[in-house]
């Protein structure tokens, strides 16, 4: 099993008392295998991709992934778990404005020490980028900007892959379409997906379904 998540709970300070978020979660999810996590606003499903993408801490439970868990890990192992072994993609593409899109496709698989050109080639053709690797963020599209977004975790090679709404700032086509590329690329790596989504189409998409309400799994 590649993802274990155990008895995972989360809450956050209140006005008065602490607010539970996540009551006791339990899910796993293999290599090659593909979820989406859904819910209303608020249900806890960002907050749950965070912990397992070690962006924030749990109350208590575990989160072992190839069989360690990494709630225990300190700052500097959770950052070297989203250099190398967890891939996160946020609805925001968070590119760095100075660099181009080949640069920023590389940015992240150069610090794991695993860039290899022939791949991060493919993935720019894979996600049609070829024609504007030369190009700054602030010259593309927001589908395209999504694009080197996924590329860039993709280059690296990650076991798991996160991604929260992924294609929410998308029109429908470009939505639909980006979606289908990722999902082929992962595929062909072999790592697992892991989707926070609000859309039906996006969920129906992926193998497995949980739906979180109140902070406990439906």
């Amino acid at each position: 099993m590649l993802l274990e998540i155990k008895d995972l709970t989360k809450t956050y300070p209140g006005a008065d008392d602490r607010v539970p978020v996540l009551r006791g979660i339990d899910l796993s999810l293999d290599a090659g295998q593909t979820l989406a996590l859904t819910g209303e606003s608020g249900s806890g499903k960002s907050t749950l991709l965070h912990i397992v993408a070690g962006l924030e801490p749990a109350d208590s439970g575990q989160v072992r992934l190839n069989s360690k868990d990494i709630t225990s890990y300190n700052d500097r192992q959770r950052a070297a778990l989203r250099r190398g072994t967890v891939g996160v993609i946020f609805q925001q593409f968070n590119l760095i404005p100075s660099l181009t899109v080949a640069a920023n496709i590389a940015f992240q698989a150069r610090l794991a020490g695993r860039y290899d050109p022939a791949h991060a080639s493919d993935l720019t053709k894979a996600l049609g980028l070829a024609a504007h690797v030369h190009k700054y963020p602030e010259a593309l599209s927001g589908g395209q900007q999504q694009r080197v977004a996924i590329a860039r975790v993709l280059a690296v090679r990650p076991a798991l892959v996160l991604a929260d709404e992924p294609t929410g700032n998308l029109d429908e086509t470009s939505a639909e379409d980006v979606l289908a590329q990722m999902q082929a690329l992962v595929q062909d790596t072999g790592a697992a997906l892991m989707v926070v989504t609000h859309s039906d189409k996006v969920a129906d998409r992926m193998q497995m379904r949980c739906h979180l309400r109140s902070g406990t799994l439906t």
